[in-house]
């Protein structure tokens, strides 16, 4: 309460130091499997806050550990908060149990102050209380600091239930809004994937497709473009490979010869057992589809020559565009530049983080990639909109999960990648595709972003709700 602001009338203002006795729990060694197996006790952790009753903790230990800990029964219906870390997490407990050293609690609240008051009150100073934490990687506020916090109450305990019935009652209705809201979020995700899996099985573009039937190429025609694709490919290969030998040769065979690119050892072929597709459709690996793909530069500060570029990394590489806030340079030399540079059209994937992820570069600027993305160039038959889409919706199915290596860490290998097999039809049919998805696309985006900022509101909302409640204003509205 500021000199400006009146306390209201039959109100008191003092601290929660003053008013209420405070505790702190403990941690019984955790090398002691007699401290904590076959435990009865519920000892609490700040992850089994929840900012309400608490009837359960994941953890339990020994009535062994609580003696030779400093950890302490709480009394049932205490009011618990997170003192570190999570400063300001809340809850009361409906059972007798016992906390770690993180939580503080009420070992006694006096008969004229009603527990879901003070609860409530802690609620509406919770960023107060944050902006007073101390310390580096993990804030925390002491026992101390907590106590010194002013503490505002009216004098009446019937004022104080009334208070509390209209935040619970306010409360509610937010929270009915707010689960509506969060339906509709869910519900807007589920339509998104159901339009990809739509658009990759041919349903979204059925009726054009029936239109346009005497236009479209059969199967056997899509395979003898890819395959006449891939030999043109292979064939000016070839006379690059033969110039740069030549310069190689002219410069006295200065340096690493170039490497002769391999050619193709097997004839396209649709895979077998894919998901149905329409007529006229059908699947290829990313190695028989893609002109090009290649896994970036490795990040070397100590061997990396040559000038210093700019260059995509993980985290530069957002679901479906690029994030440039923490782009950096590396040293890329001049018979590297072909290999490592981005061009117009390309789909950037990243290996690790979350495989998969992906979004087509559509800039001018010049750059490159590092180790931890693969780049991958399509020939003109075939979209990168198209195969992101696509990818975006298989990054989760098994057909690319069952490709990833590693147990903690995932990621999707160069190996991997070029055995994903990508659906296939003519470029006209994707082109119109993409663009469906776009609009569509576009749309779910924009009603996401508002929902998130009606929950955004809904919260704000408890708050404008608990300033009410603790200036006294609230039993007026």
């Amino acid at each position: 309460m500021t000199a400006e602001q009146q306390l209201p009338e039959g109100w008191k203002e003092t601290t929660l130091g003053a008013e209420f006795e405070w505790s702190s729990g403990g941690t019984p060694k955790s090398g002691v499997p007699a401290y904590y197996e076959n435990g009865s006790i519920h000892w609490l952790n700040i992850s089994d806050l929840n900012d309400g009753l608490i009837s359960y903790a994941e953890k339990k230990i020994t009535e062994l550990g609580l003696q030779e800990s400093s950890a302490k029964i709480v009394p049932q219906g205490s009011v618990l908060i997170a003192i570190y870390g999570s400063i300001g997490k809340l809850g009361i407990n409906t059972i007798p149990l016992a906390t770690n050293q993180a939580i503080c609690f009420t070992k006694k609240i006096p008969e004229y102050i009603l527990n879901k008051f003070l609860f409530y009150y802690l609620l509406s100073i919770r960023n107060q209380l944050i902006s007073m934490g101390k310390g580096g990687t993990q804030q925390n506020i002491s026992q101390t600091v907590l106590k010194s916090v002013p503490f505002l109450y009216p004098t009446s305990k019937e004022t104080q239930q009334a208070i509390v019935n209209k935040i619970e009652s306010l409360f509610d209705e937010i929270d009915e809004g707010i689960g509506r809201l969060k339906t509709a979020a869910r519900q807007i995700q589920q339509y998104r994937q159901s339009l990809l899996k739509n658009a990759f099985s041919g349903e979204l573009t059925k009726e054009w497709r029936s239109k346009h039937a005497d236009t479209l190429p059969s199967e056997n025609e899509l395979l003898a473009q890819i395959q006449t694709t891939r030999e043109q490919h292979h064939t000016q290969q070839l006379a690059d490979w033969q110039t740069a030998v030549s310069q190689w040769e002219q410069n006295g065979k200065e340096g690493k010869k170039p490497s002769k690119p391999k050619a193709p050892t097997q004839a396209v072929k649709f895979e077998d057992n894919f998901a149905d597709l329409p007529r006229g459709w059908g699947a290829v690996k990313l190695e028989n589809l893609a002109s090009e793909y290649v896994l970036g530069k490795m990040l070397d500060k100590n061997k990396n020559k040559g000038e210093e570029r700019p260059y995509l990394g993980n985290i530069n590489v957002r679901w479906g565009y690029f994030e440039f806030s923490n782009a950096k340079t590396m040293k890329i030399e001049d018979d590297e530049i072909e290999r490592y540079s981005v061009k117009y059209g390309d789909l950037i994937i990243c290996e690790g983080g979350e495989p998969g992820r992906c979004a087509v570069w559509k800039h001018e600027a010049e750059m490159f990639i590092q180790k931890a993305l693969h780049r991958v160039r399509f020939p003109s038959y075939y979209s990168a909109d198209f195969a992101f889409y696509y990818l975006s919706y298989a990054v989760k199915l098994p057909l690319v999960t069952d490709l990833l290596t590693g147990t903690t860490i995932k990621h999707l290998t160069g190996t991997a990648l070029k055995n994903i097999p990508f659906p296939v039809c003519s470029i006209n049919e994707q082109t119109q595709i993409v663009a469906i998805l776009e609009t569509k696309l576009t749309a779910c985006d924009q009603l996401a972003a508002e929902l998130a900022k009606q929950l955004k509101q809904a919260e704000l909302l408890k708050q404008a709700v608990l300033k009410a409640a603790f200036s006294g204003s609230l039993l007026d509205k």
